[in-house]
């Protein structure tokens, strides 16, 4: 991994909700931009909370990191000026910007990048990148230069430090951040009216404030897909990131409008709980990726916007392998494993279903193509506190479908406590590898490995790489081509 020095240039953006048509609200709003969003987040700390809307709002808004992710992958300098890598690629050593304060006043400091990991990485900490952050040990040189030294070779890290997971939070503010966050950003929270929007105007102490050319964003929750549509025509919320939506064609066409399909690192799984019976036999598990129909799925689901996947992991992912053959659709396939595993049918089996529209419009998919071989999913529609309590949380479930987004998260297989049950030797021994491996060549080999064995296993259906689109007023400048993770970055955008 080389070295890097480079230069971070932020500017900003907003939102203010308006009724106007689509051609005034260009005209006569400069200064203010209205998000639509799917999902609520539950709170505003995405360093304890791993619900994906929580960093659609936050991350570097209210929230910076040492690094920042650019639409294309690759990653930046923010509140890290720049980094150096030791030979061993273990120790990394941040000279931190100058200069910077949080919005309660207090200063930006290694003392606060130290905090901010050591909780990630604590004994009661609720992170989903716990077990990376536990395995760093994070030292004050000064009061501007932090070290970083990492148990294994993690290729990944500068990338993850760019994650809404690695947030730097100031110490005495830490624990209300949920509700009253408070970053070292360009925006911070005006107002959640819960169940309708969040509000961030632009931070009058910011570093940089002749960067903030917005200064207003309104994030508006629309569960509704046909409401989604009307919005956009009637020019109440300027733009919809990351939708899949039927009706969203006829925007193709529309002067007013641009539409960007965007690229992204999420998978799509019909989740399956390895732990319980008969879903712990492999027999039954490749029974059932035999009798689903991908194609059909991403028809149904995602406005047959989606790539098929074999394994979790997606193409344009580097060590990438096409693992689509391995469980093929085959209904006669899926019938014969079945009675191998002496199950008589019908076998019934939970299938509980989050409130997005991708999982209850593919559940009823997959549930009609698994009657088909004699297995009756029970459909169990759920809001997602249920579904973080019951599913995720307790592991209370059969079968569910969700949307997986982080980039790098082949280590949740590795996790012995993780929701899907999944207990595999042999892979706990291939990621501790792939952590460890430096030579890319080696390390692409033994990620297809992985890949291999995960769709060999059948530890899921893997269904499809998501694919979004944005649909947003043709004035509105910066939005993110790809997705590689879940943020709408205010600060790129801007009116012409």
């Amino acid at each position: 991994m080389p070295n890097r020095r480079t230069v971070l240039a932020t500017g900003a953006v907003a939102a203010l909700p308006l009724s106007l048509p689509l051609c005034a609200l260009a005209q006569s709003r400069r200064d203010s931009v209205v998000l639509g969003m799917v999902l609520e987040p539950p709170g505003l700390d995405p360093s304890t909370g791993a619900a994906s809307a929580i960093a659609e709002i936050v991350q570097y808004n209210i929230f910076e990191t040492l690094t920042k992710i650019q639409s294309d992958g690759s990653v930046k300098p923010l509140l890290a000026e720049s980094w150096e890598v030791s030979p061993d690629l273990k120790t990394y050593t941040f000279r931190l910007r100058r200069g910077v304060k949080f919005q309660n006043g207090e200063p930006f400091n290694a003392a606060a990048v130290k905090f901010s990991f050591d909780r990630a990485g604590g004994e009661q900490s609720s992170n989903k990148r716990k077990p990376s952050f536990a395995s760093l040990s994070t030292q004050v040189i000064d009061e501007h230069t932090v070290v970083l030294l990492n148990k294994d070779i993690d290729p990944d890290l500068l990338f993850m430090l760019g994650e809404a997971v690695s947030i730097i939070v100031e110490p005495k503010s830490a624990e209300s951040n949920a509700t009253k966050p408070v970053g070292t950003g360009p925006y911070r929270l005006g107002a959640w009216n819960k169940g309708s929007s969040v509000v961030l105007t632009a931070w009058e102490g910011f570093r940089n404030p002749a960067t903030i050319r917005i200064k207003r964003a309104s994030f508006r929750f629309i569960p509704n897909s046909a409401t989604h549509i009307a919005a956009l025509l009637a020019g109440d919320i300027d733009v919809f990131p990351r939708t899949t939506e039927r009706g969203i064609e006829q925007f193709k066409g529309d002067p007013r409008f641009q539409v960007t399909v965007n690229g992204s690192r999420a998978k799509t799984i019909l989740a399956m709980n390895n732990a319980r019976k008969p879903l712990n036999d492999l027999r039954v598990r490749r029974a059932i990726a035999a009798a689903v129909d991908r194609r059909a799925v991403i028809e149904a689901a995602a406005n047959g916007y989606g790539t098929p996947i074999g394994s979790h992991y997606v193409p344009g992912a580097f060590g990438y392998v096409d693992t689509t053959g391995v469980n093929p659709y085959d209904v006669e396939k899926a019938k014969k494993l079945l009675a191998e595993a002496g199950i008589k049918t019908p076998l019934e089996l939970s299938m509980t279903l989050p409130p997005t529209a991708y999982a209850r419009l593919g559940g009823e998919v997959i549930a009609a193509q698994l009657a088909k071989v004699g297995i009756i999913a029970k459909i169990q529609n759920v809001e997602w506190a249920q579904w973080l309590s019951g599913t995720y949380g307790n592991k209370n479930y059969d079968l569910t479908l969700i949307s997986h987004v982080e980039p790098f998260d082949l280590g949740n297989f590795a996790k012995p406590d993780y929701y899907w049950g999944y207990q595999s030797p042999r892979f706990n021994e291939l990621f501790q590898q792939i952590r460890s491996t430096a030579r890319p060549a080696e390390r692409a080999r033994l990620l297809g490995d992985a890949q291999r064995l995960l769709a060999e296993d059948a530890v899921h259906v893997f269904l499809y790489q998501n694919q979004w689109v944005t649909v947003a007023n043709k004035n509105l400048k910066g939005l993110w081509k790809d997705m590689p993770v879940f943020v709408n970055d205010l600060s790129a955008l801007s009116w012409t």
